[in-house]
């Protein structure tokens, strides 16, 4: 592995780490909007996609999460609170504590991951773009971001287009589909 780096370099990873800061925007939006807290909607999320064999302790949460112990504790006591989740006994060792999802947790996770997985079909193809020109490093540098008009991808021209949370509705032949357009306005944090 290389470790030098150039400005290409630099610059891809930092488009990427935008778009990948743009998607936990919107994630954290989207949570926020049915009254959880993002950390709430990734145990849910946790909970509901959790392998097939691995138990669902708050042990396990805290390493998925990548929090402390008693962080998830604290996670899965409001969310217990708020009538989402509920804590059962294990079945062998009554010390066991457990984790399932109550109707409302499905409920309201389903709502966010319906929400979730449109915004990532229409992002995705960004972020995998970006992604790319990270992992092909140099291999691009002559012009991978220099913005030369036959080297835009329609990812990365609508990765600039896109970049406000405001949405619109666009017809195309078969079905109707969000966008994100650019507010006017001047830019905050810029001389």
């Amino acid at each position: 592995m290389k470790n030098k780096l150039n400005p290409v370099d630099y610059k891809s990873l930092a488009e990427l780490r935008h778009q990948i800061r743009r998607f936990l925007h919107f994630s954290e939006q989207a949570a926020r909007k049915l009254r959880l807290e993002p950390r709430q909607h990734q145990l849910l999320l946790a909970i509901k996609g959790l392998p097939d064999g691995v138990r669902p302790r708050i042990g396990e949460f805290a390493e998925r999460l990548q929090i402390q112990h008693h962080s998830a504790v604290e996670l899965v006591n409001r969310l217990s609170r708020g009538g989402y989740v509920r804590r059962l006994a294990g079945p062998e060792d009554r010390r066991e504590v457990l984790v399932t999802l109550t109707a409302k947790g499905e409920q309201v996770l389903r709502a966010l991951s319906v929400e979730h997985r449109e915004e990532l079909r229409l992002q995705g193809p960004i972020l995998i773009a970006a992604l790319e020109r990270v992992m092909q490093g140099d291999r691009n540098a002559s012009g991978a971001l220099a913005g030369t008009s036959a080297e835009k991808t329609s990812a990365e021209t609508t990765s600039r287009e896109l970049t406000s949370g405001e949405r619109t509705k666009t017809k195309t032949k078969t079905k109707t589909r969000t966008t994100t357009t650019r507010k006017a306005g001047p830019r905050h944090g810029r001389g």
